[in-house]
């Protein structure tokens, strides 16, 4: 019977100590994965972002289909410009007062130099713009989803985008309790809410909701 109890006493030490070694160890892993996964997501994002912009500045709004993102940076070009700055007299300024020059205007004139592709310009000679839209985490098979449209804000119309991954899509394998917390998070030094995203579609906002520090990483 004393041997009974000692193996069963063993036991609940051993049950014990597992149990405190993960209720301490279990956050810490949990992170690790977590901004290894984050930071992989976030890079694709930020390619998403940036061919987004360069599409609003050639065509005039954003794009919610990624095939026609990707034809566009594969066909698109930015023009090289330069702006001067030039004068000429005001001749029915100077005619008016009964002068031939005094009165100047100034105007400026941009001149376009050259043309550059924009893949060049925004991915050189890589071509992980064609896999951007795949959510990169290894047993997700899982796309970006994105979106566009316009908004109003104060009589003015905007064109919005919004790329987004639910966090539970990126960190489906892991503890499911610390994965809710992490879907509640409000922090200047975490990525909030329930989505890692980029851009908005109620606001006018083409930012990340990640911190500062995901932006130190480069692609």
């Amino acid at each position: 019977m004393k041997l009974v109890i000692q193996i069963v006493l063993w036991i609940v030490i051993i049950f014990l100590g597992w149990k405190l070694y993960n209720s301490i160890m279990g956050p810490v892993e949990f992170n690790k994965i977590k901004e290894v996964r984050y930071a992989k997501v976030i890079s694709n994002l930020k390619d998403i972002q940036a061919a987004e912009l360069a599409h609003k500045e050639i065509t005039g709004s954003f794009t919610g289909n990624f095939d026609s993102l990707v034809n566009f940076i594969e066909t698109a070009k930015f023009a090289i410009t330069q702006r001067r700055d030039t004068s000429y007299a005001d001749v029915a300024k100077n005619k008016a007062f009964g002068i031939s020059e005094g009165y100047y205007i100034e105007k400026s004139l941009i001149d376009t130099l050259s043309f550059t592709p924009v893949k060049d310009s925004l991915f050189g000679t890589s071509d992980r713009y064609k896999t951007m839209m795949n959510v990169p985490v290894e047993g997700v098979n899982a796309k970006f989803e994105l979106k566009a449209g316009t908004i109003k804000r104060n009589d003015a119309e905007y064109s919005v985008f919004e790329a987004s991954v639910p966090k539970r899509i990126v960190l489906h394998d892991l503890d499911k309790d610390l994965l809710m917390q992490e879907e509640q998070v409000l922090s200047v030094d975490g990525v909030n809410g329930p989505d890692i995203k980029v851009g908005s579609m109620e606001d006018v906002n083409t930012a990340g909701n990640w911190p500062k520090i995901y932006d130190t990483v480069k692609n």
